[in-house]
């Protein structure tokens, strides 16, 4: 079957499917997005060892981790929500909001996440009383098949459509883009190419930008603390999280300090040129991201730099010689590298920041270690970024955490610095329609003319 009649088919299953589920009531949908959370929650383990073994990325006890607490969390936060019917009055404004479906969601999701993020896409779209129609990345086909066969299952005996969540068993660029092009709204999460291509389909979309977290520590912080987090981050399956920590820019009053217990916590710290010159040669050959690298243990980084290190190393952490587009140390790396700069006053951090945003990442996240809202605040106001995370491990919480009020998703926005339509996380609010009823307020209160012109 040629592959535009195939997606068509898909989509016309879809449509169908959506029709019926659109005169499920609030306390059914929310059945079902609750068993979709649950199903992941309790095949955890399962789900982590599939992802592991097919794309050969991340580690498994950590995937176990994401799979237990993004099902908790992202469900928390849906839970109680309202998406059926009237979810808003407002007396003084005269408004009455309604939800409506958005359609068909079409959901381009990566290797790197295989389990969460279509666990993450299918609940906000449920939730909004759409279908989805899933595309996964080449290397993630079969556990795919196996969670979205697994939805299914779950969410059958709640008297849910056949066809609610389908997805494709191939992975071509035809296929995804056309499952993009036909459907009524996409989400897209991988690489930019892909997320380029999504707002190039011609339907609303939502994209993410490319993470390169930039991890500043204040003055007056706890080191020890501060360490802990970002090695944790930065190790957190073998570095291909978005949002993991990829430099440590350090005030010079802590910045020896700072590498001392990182070297104490059995970290390689490289300051020597010629092996800073070895690691950065083995991670960006030819200038990009070595494709054997990603998501391999800090051991293997280093033997591929010809570095000497002990078999439990964590993680490495590298002097870079410049910061910005004069080192290629500025990038991302998706392996458990960070790079480290020392400054003398916040504005220069905030330089040395942004300077390796413009190289990759705009408008994706800033990790704050300071104990000054005023510094919280200056970042906020200064740097390109959509989120400022303070004091926590951005790896984790950076998509929301019971410990903070970021709304709970896999899909996190980076604003126009990234290309992108959004700057805050993805929500299943994202994926309605709004119909608002606007009453006629004849006792509203009008300006007079000087009112409005007068000083």
């Amino acid at each position: 079957m040629e592959y535009r009649e195939q997606v068509a088919e898909l989509v016309a299953k879809a449509r169908a499917a959506q029709a019926a589920y659109e005169s499920f009531t609030q306390e059914q949908v929310d059945a079902v997005v609750k068993a979709i959370a649950k199903v992941v929650y309790d095949n955890a383990e399962e789900l982590a060892r599939m992802a592991v073994d097919e794309t050969r990325l991340g580690v498994y006890e950590n995937k176990v981790a994401k799979n237990k607490g993004k099902a908790s969390i992202i469900w928390w936060s849906l839970k109680g929500k309202k998406s059926v019917g009237v979810i808003s009055r407002n007396d003084e404004t005269g408004i009455v909001e309604v939800a409506r479906p958005v359609g068909v969601v079409g959901a381009v999701t990566p290797c790197t996440n295989p389990i969460v993020t279509p666990m993450c896409n299918a609940m906000f779209a449920l939730k909004g009383r759409n279908a989805i129609i899933l595309a996964p990345h080449p290397r993630a086909l079969k556990c795919n098949r196996y969670l979205v066969d697994l939805f299914n299952e779950t969410i059958r005996p709640l008297g849910a459509p056949e066809n609610l969540i389908q997805t494709i068993d191939e992975a071509s660029n035809d296929l995804s883009g056309e499952i993009m092009r036909q459907s009524d709204v996409v989400v897209a999460t991988g690489g930019m190419g892909m997320v380029k291509a999504a707002y190039g389909s011609g339907k609303p979309a939502f994209g993410v930008g490319v993470g390169n977290v930039q991890c500043i520590i204040d003055r007056g912080v706890d080191l020890d603390e501060a360490t802990d987090k970002v090695i944790a981050g930065r190790i957190f399956d073998n570095g291909i999280i978005c949002s993991g920590e990829q430099t440590i820019i350090a005030h010079k009053d802590g910045y020896e300090e700072i590498l001392e217990l990182l070297a104490k916590k059995n970290c390689l710290v490289v300051r020597d040129p010629k092996e800073r010159d070895a690691l950065r040669e083995a991670v960006f050959p030819d200038g990009v991201m070595n494709k054997y690298l990603v998501g391999v243990p800090a051991k293997k980084v280093a033997d591929a730099a010809g570095l000497s290190a002990p078999d439990d190393v964590q993680a490495i952490f590298v002097e870079a010689e410049t910061y910005g587009a004069g080192d290629l140390l500025s990038k991302e790396k998706m392996c458990p590298v960070v790079s480290t700069y020392r400054y003398d006053a916040i504005e220069q951090a905030v330089e040395i920041a942004q300077a390796n945003l413009n190289v990759d990442g705009r408008g994706h996240s800033v990790s704050l270690h300071t104990n000054s809202p005023e510094v919280a605040e200056y970042v906020a106001n200064t740097i390109t970024v959509s989120r400022v995370l303070i004091n926590q491990i951005c790896t984790s919480m950076n998509g929301g955490s019971f410990y903070n009020g970021l709304t709970p998703t896999t899909t996190l926005g980076c604003g126009s610095w990234g290309n992108n339509s959004i700057s805050e996380n993805l929500s299943f609010r994202h994926l309605l329609n709004i119909t608002r009823i606007a009453y006629y307020k004849k006792d509203n209160y009008v300006p007079t003319p000087e009112e409005l012109w007068g000083d």
